[in-house]
């Protein structure tokens, strides 16, 4: 379980492909601190676990192997050598829950339709499947490549949010442009929700 809140951007630091799946490595600071195999970090939005952690101080890097499926379904395809990501350690009993519950469960990936500069914050459109949009709300929560974000507004197959200055700088949007793929998780108490209703109908 994660939160949403991300708490570095870590770099991609090879990607290579085995006859088992995909290896991924990134190159990280804050979420290499204390980490053990077996670990889950949300890399991206995409819940991975920790298969290997080498080096020191700032060349710590943390190397994840990832199925056909999850590279198929989530937005990993489009990174490469250098690209940043956003990194978050599973969430602690004792830690204070900033954003919202995600899981680290991608439901889909989505493409940017907007992203431009308006006023001094950020306007982020996102068209996204009917799979995820059926449990967005107004004023709801998504995460957006593992980061928490309120939902500005829901309209002609696309989600709008407001992105602050601040959360631009420290994640890996700053990367983003118009076009590019993002990995979209809906809010939890959503999907049991929605469950709950279908079951009684």
């Amino acid at each position: 379980m994660f939160t949403g809140i991300v708490e570095e951007s870590g770099v991609i630091g090879k990607i290579r492909r085995t006859a088992r799946g995909i290896e991924l490595t990134v190159r990280a600071k804050v979420c290499a601190r204390g980490v053990k195999l077996g670990d889950s970090i949300a890399v991206n939005g995409c819940c991975l676990t920790l298969v290997k952690a080498a080096g020191r101080g700032a060349a710590r890097t943390l190397r994840f192997d990832l199925l056909r499926e999850t590279w198929e379904r989530t937005s990993f395809a489009q990174l490469k050598t250098g690209s940043a990501v956003n990194l978050e350690r599973s969430l602690r009993a004792d830690s204070r829950l900033g954003g919202h519950f995600v899981t680290g469960h991608v439901d889909a990936p989505g493409r940017i339709t907007r992203w431009e500069k308006s006023g001094a914050d950020w306007l982020l459109e996102i068209a996204a499947p009917a799979a995820v949009r059926r449990y967005v709300i107004f004023k709801g929560s998504i995460a957006v490549d593992g980061i928490s974000l309120t939902v500005a507004s829901v309209a002609r197959g696309k989600i709008q949010l407001w992105i602050i200055p601040h959360t631009r700088a420290v994640t890996a949007l700053r990367e983003r442009r118009t076009g590019d793929v993002v990995n979209l998780e809906a809010d939890l108490l959503g999907k049991y929700v929605a469950q709950f209703v279908r079951a009684r109908r």
